[in-house]
């Protein structure tokens, strides 16, 4: 998926564990950890500013684009 979310990366600069945030934020540690992990379809804003506000950070801190890498038949 070309969405990559670094909720780790914040979570390491900010020393807080995933249960810390989960109750800060208010949604269960299983919602978040399905976020964390990328597997999440969508997210609500109001859950993406909680997290910003907890964090003290932007939600570009917490998500990214990547493109997708499609394999070149012709490298093969």
């Amino acid at each position: 998926m070309p969405i990559v979310v670094d909720i780790d990366v914040m979570l390491a600069k900010r020393k807080m564990s995933v249960g810390e945030l989960a109750e800060r934020v208010g949604i269960t540690p299983a919602n978040l950890a399905v976020l964390k992990n990328g597997r999440a379809k969508a997210v609500r804003f109001s859950t993406l500013a909680a997290l910003c506000e907890v964090l003290e950070c932007q939600p570009g801190d917490l998500l990214r684009w990547e493109a997708d890498v499609v394999a070149d038949p012709t490298m093969a």
